[in-house]
């Protein structure tokens, strides 16, 4: 019971740290020199993607099936269904799927899933993901996976209604039951968890059968006390 208890206020820092560094590193810009490195050990931020696609832009062509992860998404599979065949969301399938969550996300919902890719569960501090993975921490890997559940079905043009109908911000309450801010950047939708992290949806509108989900390059953190 104690080690749980000490296991759970480390992972709240190390998604607060996540948090933190996400809010104090500006986005970056498209420029014609790369990056600098993240110095090992850090937690690297999600950064706005060069070209950031904005809503709206992202269509297939007509009849086409959404691509993702280099698979075809079909809107008559769900979110689960189409997450598996996805190569750069096997991480969210894998937590789902520890989490005791498929079922619930293969249901009629309808659900709107910001879903981390696995590049962004690879910016979590070091060892975080191991240990949320962890039989012991599945209350704290639901809590974390449910904040990017939002009930019913919110497409990026009613997003982007809800950012302006909030004069620059919309509120989601999310399944997990903290807030997530929404809010417009360069046209993009950008989401701020209760930590002030930051992550940018780089692809909009994959439709559902029960729902629809929005790519993201950052993974939200919730508070876990």
């Amino acid at each position: 019971m104690i080690r749980a208890t000490i296991s759970a206020a480390a992972l709240t820092l190390s998604l607060a740290a996540a948090a933190h560094a996400q809010t104090t590193t500006q986005p970056a810009q498209p420029t014609a020199q790369p990056a600098p490195a993240a110095p090992a050990g850090t937690t690297t931020a999600p950064a706005a993607p060069a070209g950031t696609a904005q809503p709206g832009t992202t269509a297939p062509a007509a009849g086409a099936p959404v691509m993702v992860g280099g698979a075809p998404m079909l809107p008559t599979a769900t979110i689960v269904a189409n997450a598996s065949k996805a190569s750069n969301l096997t991480t969210l399938v894998k937590a789902v799927q520890a989490a005791d969550l498929a079922a619930t996300l293969s249901g009629p919902g309808p659900f709107t899933v910001f879903a981390p890719t696995n590049e962004a569960f690879q910016r979590l501090a070091p060892g975080t993901l191991d240990q949320l993975m962890k039989p012991e921490q599945k209350a704290s890997l639901t809590k974390l996976l449910t904040y990017h559940v939002v009930a019913g079905k919110l497409d990026a043009e009613a997003l982007k209604k809800q950012v302006e109908a909030g004069g620059g911000t919309a509120t989601l309450t999310t399944v997990e039951g903290q807030p997530l801010k929404a809010t417009l950047e360069n046209g993009a939708l950008v989401l701020t968890d209760v930590g002030g992290g930051k992550s940018y949806v780089t692809q909009y509108d994959v439709e559902q059968s029960n729902g629809i989900v929005h790519v993201v390059n950052g993974v939200l953190a919730p508070k876990l006390g």
